[in-house]
């Protein structure tokens, strides 16, 4: 866990993966071992339902993944953990932020899990452990979240997370052959 106000000072500057530690979860970089893991993950039907991304059919989809991970990082636009279960080694999802404006302090955020994790608590424990991080060791002023207006889970739980509705972007993407609205919250370093 990073210590309250023990980077302050010292600005996060997409050199070296950061490493977080929850309770139950270590979130670090992914790395190529991963990638049953994350293949597990992405080619289920109930955690690709609200995100723009197709099933996953190989090995190689899950590569990409890490692979894209590693270039929003290096491009210094993003940060994606894995969600490795200290009790199992098993990442079991991943969490992080895209859009990176360095220029606003502003972040948005992104999160998956395997179902059967899902109601046990352990994304608002990791989101806690990562909005943390980005309000004492990367400045940020405030955090986005973009989320289908079906998907009740998620909206739930950034609200237990404090975050708010701002309004609703009407057919704001285009995924999977239809456009979909997307609902926008928002957390602000104040609020936090």
């Amino acid at each position: 866990m990073v210590k309250k106000g023990s980077s302050m000072h010292t600005q996060f500057e997409f050199t070296v993966f950061p490493q977080l530690e929850t309770e139950r979860f270590i979130l670090r970089k992914g790395i190529m071992d991963d990638g049953q893991d994350i293949l597990r993950l992405y080619s289920n039907e109930n955690v690709v339902k609200y995100l723009p991304l197709p099933l996953f059919a190989s090995v190689e989809d899950a590569i990409d993944e890490i692979n894209w991970y590693e270039k929003i990082f290096k491009e210094q636009k993003g940060l994606r953990w894995v969600i490795e279960e200290i009790q199992t080694n098993k990442v079991i999802g991943t969490c992080g932020y895209l859009n990176y404006e360095k220029e606003h302090n502003r972040i948005e955020i992104g999160y998956d899990l395997n179902p059967d994790y899902w109601g046990k608590g352990v994304m608002q424990e990791a989101l806690s452990s990562i909005i943390h991080f980005a309000f004492t060791s990367m400045g940020i002023n405030k955090i986005e979240a973009k989320i289908e207006p079906e998907n009740t889970a998620s909206i739930k739980l950034l609200e237990k997370l404090n975050f708010s509705q701002e309004g609703l972007l009407r057919q704001h993407e285009f995924e999977k052959g239809k456009y979909v609205d997307l609902a926008i919250f928002s957390l602000l370093k104040s609020e936090f």
